[in-house]
């Protein structure tokens, strides 16, 4: 029996340490190697309807994203984004407070939690995917750095109906580049990221225009564009 558990042992570890090898080297590698596909673009299009099938997307690199769009999702989704080590604990904290007064539970999702969810993981609100997310952000916060986060997290976040990252979204919304974009047309695209698949930046309802306006704000109190250079060249 004490055989048989020391082989189960060795076992278990060695698979644990190929799991942490393997996730460590993909890391790496997506520091320099743009991800082609994430999981959540390949289950939205495996289970849409044949008439409604699509998969819009084009990378764009960190420099030819507008200054307006980066400062309009760090506005949006995570402002403590330049200065947080991947969790904003006080965030976290109040979420937890609200849960157990008996309140709707709220997102505390950083913007590097969510890039971490979207590249390598599945959709879902179990113990074992968070604490996976967790995982893979301590990961991306150590091995890609703020900058790279972020020009990945712009790339392959949901904006719309089939449609995947801001280069795609500016071009079918705006008719125009990532690169073009003002802090107006930043302001709407950042608003319907809470559900791009129901809410329009081009017909904006008063629920986005109201997110709209208080962006547009944020951005302001952030600092503006000075903000950026918290998160490195």
């Amino acid at each position: 029996m004490k055989k048989i558990l020391k082989r189960l042992t060795g076992f278990v570890l060695r698979l644990i340490l190929i799991v942490l090898l393997f996730t460590v080297a993909l890391v790496l590698v997506y520091k320099y190697v743009n991800p082609p596909l994430t999981p959540l673009m390949v289950m939205r299009y495996v289970n849409s309807s044949s008439e409604h099938r699509s998969l819009q997307k084009q990378w764009t690199d960190y420099e030819s994203i507008s200054e307006n769009m980066k400062l309009a999702a760090v506005a949006a989704e995570d402002q403590k984004f330049a200065t947080h080590r991947g969790f904003d604990l006080e965030s976290i904290q109040d979420a937890i407070e609200d849960r157990l007064d008996g309140r709707a539970l709220r997102g505390a999702s950083t913007i590097s939690q969510q890039t971490a969810k979207n590249v390598f993981l599945w959709p879902g609100r179990s113990w074992t995917r968070k604490g996976a997310e967790a995982y893979f952000t301590f990961l991306i916060e150590n091995i890609w750095g703020k900058r790279r986060i972020l020009e990945i997290y712009l790339n392959v976040i949901e904006t719309g109906e089939g449609i995947y990252g801001v280069e795609k979204a500016s071009q079918v919304y705006f008719g125009k580049t990532a690169a073009e974009l003002s802090a107006e047309d930043s302001a709407l695209l950042a608003a319907v990221l809470p559900n791009p698949a129901l809410l329009s930046p081009v017909e904006p309802s008063e629920y986005v225009n109201g997110r709209k306006v208080w962006i547009t704000g944020q951005m302001k109190n952030l600092g503006g564009q000075r903000y950026l250079r918290k998160i490195g060249e």
